[in-house]
C-alpha cells in the first residue's frame, strides 16, 4: 500500500514573512488529507527576527496551523542554548523525534522527545529523527551535547520499527549531505532532509532522498510504494492561510519589527548565491555595517551567516535587516598582526577548505581586497585600506563572535585576540541603515576569477 508524505524544512526567516508562511501553510493544507504524513526536518524555530524576539517560540503559530506529525532538531534549534532547545520541543504542538543526541550518556530531552514513532497513515509508517553529527561544532549553543553518527542509530531504530509492524520507515534528518550515506547504508524507504539549502531529489538504493530547500519556498511530496515518486511543489499565492498571516503580522508589530528604517528604490538581491559567494551587494551591506559600528580596519562575515530571502526593495523594515543576520552574536573586535591577518584572508574562500560545501562559498569582507587563485589554491594578493598587507602592523578586525568562538569557518584567531565588544552584529546592521542609509555597490574587494564575477 502506498504512503504519501509532505515535507518542509529550514523554515528559518520565513517566519519573518507572514505572507510566505501563509502561502506555505495553505499549500500544505491544500495538498494534504487525513492520511498524509506531514513532517519538518529541523531549523524550523530559528534563525529569524521573530525567533530572536521570542526565543524561538514564534514558530508555534505556523506549527499550530499546519499540525505536523513530527519534527527533529536542526543546528539552529540550539541558537538559544540546549536548555531552550529542550523547552521548545516540549512547547510545540508536534512530536519531536531525536535518536542520535545524548548528554552524559542519556538521550537528550528524553522527556520532551521520542527517538522514533509509529503512525497509521492507512498503513503503518515508522518515523525516526536524527540531527547533524557536527551540530556541537557548528553551533556553540549545543556545547555539552553529544551528536552521534546517524547511520548505526538509524539502523537500530529502523529495525525496531520494522519489528513493530512498520510497512515503511522514514528518516527525518537534519544531516545535510550525510542523507545520501544514510540512504545507502540503512534499511529505510525515505530520507527527508535539510540543513544544506539546495533543492535535492534522488533515489539511492531504492530509497527516496529529498531536501526541499529553505524559507518556505517549496514543499516536497513523496509517495512510497513499489517505486518512490518525488515531486517538489513551489509555494505560490494560490492557497494562503490568511489567519496565520494575520497572526504573524500582529506579532511582528508587537515586537516593533515592522518599523521602516530606510527605503531602497533599486532592489538588492538576497539569493542563496548572493549570501554565500565572493562579494555581493547584500554581503557588502552586512560587513560594511560591522566595520562602521566597530570603527575597525576590516570586517569579516562568514558564508551562510547571511540568510537568503526576498530582495530588499522599497520600505526596508527592522525585520528585513535583522533577518539578514538573525543571531545573538556579539560584534567583536580582534587585533591581529599582519601575518595572522593573512592567515584569516587565506580562509576567506571557505568552500575551498571544506569539502562539505560548494567551492564558491566565500566569506564577505570590508576594508580590504583579496585575490584568490582557485586553480593554484592560494591567496595571490591582499591589501588593507588600499595599501599592501604589512606583517609588522597590527590590524583591528570586526567579526561576529561566532568566528571567535568556533574554528568552523576561520581558525586564524580566537577569544584571546578579542579587544572589544560593540553590541550585537544584527543591531549594527540596523543602526548603519538608520544613520548611514543603504546604497550598496560592488567594488572588487574579493576576486576569484576562475569562479566568475560577483552578483
Amino acid at each position: 500500500m502506498s504512503v504519501r508524505l509532505l515535507h518542509y524544512s529550514d523554515l528559518e526567516t520565513a517566519i519573518d514573512s507572514p505572507e510566505q508562511c501563509g502561502r506555505l501553510a495553505g499549500t500544505i493544507a491544500e495538498r494534504g488529507d487525513s492520511e498524509t504524513v506531514v513532517v519538518g526536518s529541523g531549523d524550523n524555530t530559528a534563525p529569524g527576527a521573530l525567533s530572536l524576539a521570542t526565543d524561538g517560540a514564534a514558530s508555534a503559530e505556523f506549527f499550530r496551523a499546519v499540525d505536523p506529525d513530527a519534527d527533529t532538531f536542526g543546528n539552529h534549534e540550539f541558537d538559544f542554548g540546549s536548555a531552550r532547545a529542550r523547552e521548545l520541543a516540549g512547547l510545540m504542538p508536534q512530536p519531536w523525534l531525536c535518536a542520535n543526541v545524548t548528554v552524559d550518556g542519556e538521550r537528550f530531552a528524553a522527556e520532551q522527545t521520542e527517538p522514533h514513532r509509529l503512525l497509521d497513515a492507512g498503513t503503518p509508517v515508522g518515523l525516526v529523527g536524527v540531527a547533524h553529527p557536527r551540530t556541537d561544532e557548528i553551533n556553540p549553543g549545543a556545547n555539552g551535547v553529544e551528536f552521534h553518527d546517524p547511520v548505526p542509530v538509524v539502523r537500530e531504530h529502523a529495525a525496531t520499527l520494522r519489528a513493530a509492524g512498520a510497512t515503511h520507515v522514514v528518516v527525518i534528518s537534519h544531516c545535510g549531505h550525510n542523507d545520501e550515506t544514510i540512504a545507502a547504508e540503512t534499511d529505510v524507504d525515505a530520507v527527508l532532509g535539510g540543513h544544506v539549502h539546495d533543492v535535492y531529489t534522488n533515489v539511492i538504493e531504492e530509497t527516496a532522498v529529498v531536501r526541499p530547500g529553505r524559507a518556505g519556498r517549496a514543499v516536497a511530496e513523496v509517495r512510497l510504494g513499489d517505486d518512490p515518486e518525488i515531486t517538489i511543489h513551489e509555494v505560490d499565492d494560490s492557497h494562503v492561510d490568511e489567519s496565520l498571516t494575520t497572526r504573524l503580522r500582529e506579532l511582528m508589530a508587537t515586537h516593533g519589527l515592522d518599523t521602516v528604517v530606510d527605503r531602497l528604490d533599486q532592489p538588492v538581491e538576497r539569493t542563496e548565491r548572493a549570501a554565500t559567494v565572493a562579494e555581493s551587494r547584500i554581503g557588502n551591506v552586512v560587513v560594511d555595517a560591522l566595520r562602521w559600528r566597530a570603527d575597525a580596519d576590516i570586517a569579516l562575515s562568514p558564508p551562510g551567516a547571511i540568510r537568503s530571502g526576498s530582495p530588499l526593495h522599497g520600505d526596508v523594515t527592522v525585520a528585513d535587516l535583522v533577518s539578514l543576520t538573525p543571531y545573538n552574536d556579539d560584534l567583536v573586535v580582534v587585533e591581529l598582526p599582519g601575518d595572522r591577518l593573512r592567515e584569516a584572508f587565506v580562509a576567506v574562500p571557505f568552500g575551498y577548505h571544506d569539502d562539505g560545501h560548494p567551492a564558491e562559498f566565500c566569506s564577505h569582507i570590508s576594508g580590504a581586497t583579496v585575490v584568490w587563485d582557485d586553480d593554484a589554491g592560494e591567496l595571490q594578493h591582499a591589501t588593507v585600506d588600499g595599501g599592501p598587507l604589512d606583517p609588522d602592523q597590527t590590524y583591528t578586525v570586526a567579526v561576529p563572535d561566532y568566528l571567535v568562538e568556533t574554528d568552523h569557518v576561520n581558525d586564524a584567531f580566537g577569544p584571546g585576540d578579542a579587544v572589544d565588544r560593540c553590541g550585537t552584529a544584527r543591531d549594527a546592521v540596523v543602526e548603519y541603515a538608520r544613520e548611514q542609509g543603504l546604497d550598496p555597490g560592488l567594488d572588487g574587494r574579493i576576486s576569484r576569477p576562475e569562479l566568475g564575477g560577483p552578483e
